[in-house]
């Protein structure tokens, strides 16, 4: 009796031990595939290169294998060379952030091997974008083209439809509140206008003019120069003045054009922004045209010839 125990116990472990290795002999795949995403990080829309190299089970290489490589909806094709290299490219792969699998076949006379690859889209996913890409499958929009009552025999149909028919309902919700404007942004915008409206009033009330470049204090500040610079500072402050004329039509044309405020401010700093090159060449271009219009002293006079 314990003989006879012992030996079906025997032949069923031989049974259990064949059936494991018949299966994972099964399970084993002819081809080799060494599988390597060049760049393991990348951002939406730049291209996804894979390479690799196909081998089989002795490691020899396969020269001629044909490449399948796929990465969600995106596909592409490759051929190995005789060293069993191959390279793929998919391009602009234009994917919310997260990490994806790539998955590689290879086949070559009626051999098949199999492989996968991680690599990640970098960047902040959105709320909008995560729903976009769900709803964007050939499965979402089978059930959202769809009725309900397509799925009346078909329960997983029918949960299948209620749940993209959802996430529809969350994206229309999300798209309408990025649409509006939050409070912050009004309340920036009504002040900003609360300011325009101010200083409009100040320049219509007070009417300040382009600067102070006339009056007692300007002609006392004049009268008083040297008179070797005298004319070229003058010079300078005419020229500063046109500066700012033409820096305060320049920001009032982009208000009234529907500019920023922002816009218009920075417009009228880089205009009377002067470079330190252009004052000295403004400089130097008055006091040639001076030395130009002064006789020289050196040089006797018509009175003095025809005194001479």
């Amino acid at each position: 009796m314990y003989k006879n125990r012992l030996g079906v116990m025997g032949l069923f472990s031989f049974l259990m031990l064949f059936s494991i290795v018949s299966t994972s002999h099964a399970e084993l795949w002819e081809l080799v595939i060494d599988v390597n995403v060049e760049k393991g990080a990348i951002y939406s829309g730049d291209s996804v290169i894979i390479t690799g190299k196909v081998v089989d089970q002795a490691y020899k290489p396969i020269g001629g294998a044909e490449v399948f490589i796929k990465a969600g909806s995106y596909t592409t094709k490759a051929f190995t060379d005789p060293w069993g290299v191959f390279r793929g490219e998919i391009k602009d792969f234009e994917r919310i952030p997260g990490t994806y699998i790539v998955n590689v076949v290879g086949s070559w006379y009626g051999m098949t091997g199999l492989s996968s690859a991680k690599f990640q889209v970098k960047g902040e996913a959105s709320p909008v974008s995560a729903l976009q890409e769900k709803l964007s499958t050939d499965e979402a929009r089978k059930y959202l083209s769809s009725n309900e009552s397509d799925f009346e025999k078909n329960p997983i149909g029918q949960t299948l439809f209620k749940y993209y028919r959802g996430l529809l309902d969350e994206l229309i919700l999300e798209q309408k509140i990025a649409t509006e404007p939050s409070e912050e942004k009004i309340h920036v915008e009504q002040q900003r206008l609360i300011a325009e409206n101010l200083r409009n009033q100040a320049i219509d009330k007070f009417k300040p003019g382009a600067g102070t470049y006339e009056g007692f204090q300007y002609n006392y500040y004049i009268n008083g120069l040297d008179p070797k610079i005298k004319d070229l500072v003058i010079s300078q402050l005419n020229f500063t003045k046109n500066n700012f004329e033409e820096a305060q039509k320049i920001r009032n044309e982009i208000l009234a054009n529907g500019g920023t405020y922002e816009e218009a401010r920075q417009a009228y700093l880089d205009k009377i922004s002067i470079p330190k090159e252009i004052l000295e060449e403004f400089n130097q271009e008055k006091i040639n045209q001076e030395s130009e219009e002064s006789p020289d002293e050196n040089q006797p006079s018509e009175e003095d010839s025809e005194n001479q």
